[in-house]
């Protein structure tokens, strides 16, 4: 992996780790117990190695489909915000509520859907920033 990448996967991976356990842990914990979706003893490892394999997969996105692009941070994070917090809410909020029990989905909903727009406010930026900008063409260093 060049350093660019595990920027990257790091820009993903920290600031979704910290704010997926202050949210859901802390600031929700009530929240979500009243929610009755997660279990007594959460195994928060199975949660690090999914937010890590998910930090892979979109510094790899980034790095195909983001990196080239021209643009100012603004606009370059917009883009790659977009897609990713539509693509992360779809496997993550959507496939939760479609098959947990809970008490209720529309409060789930808009409880995940609010973690997902923090989490992409942070993530899009950072990762931006951690590949710096390549001109179109350039290849990977």
């Amino acid at each position: 992996m060049n350093k660019r990448f595990s920027l990257g996967v790091l820009a993903y991976l920290v600031p979704t780790f910290a704010l997926g356990f202050v949210w859901h842990l802390v600031l929700f914990q009530r929240y979500y117990a009243q929610l009755a979706i997660y279990r007594k003893d959460i195994i928060i490892p199975f949660g690090f190695l999914s937010m890590l394999l998910q930090s892979i997969l979109f510094a790899w996105i980034y790095d195909k489909a983001f990196a080239r692009r021209s643009g100012k941070l603004l606009s370059r994070s917009l883009a790659y915000a977009a897609l990713g917090a539509v693509l992360s809410w779809s496997f993550t909020t959507l496939a939760v509520a479609a098959k947990n029990l809970m008490t209720s989905v529309p409060n789930y909903l808009v409880i995940e859907s609010a973690f997902t727009v923090a989490q992409w406010i942070m993530v899009a930026p950072l990762t931006v920033l951690s590949f710096g900008h390549k001109p179109q063409g350039a290849t990977a260093a």
